[in-house]
């Protein structure tokens, strides 16, 4: 299970929308090492740049399969995008990043097919 839902939180979706702020709370308390990773790098972008990405690995399987929870989802992305403003992109299994809304070009070439050759690695060919 990707997020532990509080019982509040559960009953609020069976009775309809949910607003971002109790999801991204969600998200925040089930997926800390992602959370944190992502408002990392977020902090980073506003800092200056166009974007700002993690190459490091999650430290073990469980940081591994927080992030990849995270930035699977459609739904927790978009919450994160709408909150703080950004763009979430991805490549492999830990290389995450951050993207103004303006770096439109950025943005491609960190998407496309030939960076995505590029970030191969022999170490990532089971992760």
């Amino acid at each position: 299970m990707s997020l532990a839902v509080p019982a509040d939180l559960l009953d609020q979706a069976e009775r309809g929308e949910v607003d971002d702020a109790a999801f991204l709370d969600c998200v925040r308390a089930s997926l800390p090492y992602a959370w944190n990773l992502i408002t990392g790098l977020i902090a980073d972008l506003q800092a200056g740049g166009e974007f700002a990405d993690n190459q490091i690995p999650p430290p073990d399987e469980a940081a591994r399969g927080q992030l990849l929870r995270l930035m699977a989802s459609d739904a927790m992305r978009a919450a994160v995008e709408r909150r703080y403003g950004v763009r979430l992109a991805f490549q492999n299994c830990h290389r995450a990043a951050v993207f103004r809304p303006d770096a439109i070009a950025a943005l491609a070439g960190f998407t496309s097919a030939r960076s995505q050759l590029l970030n191969q690695s022999p170490g990532l060919i089971n992760c």
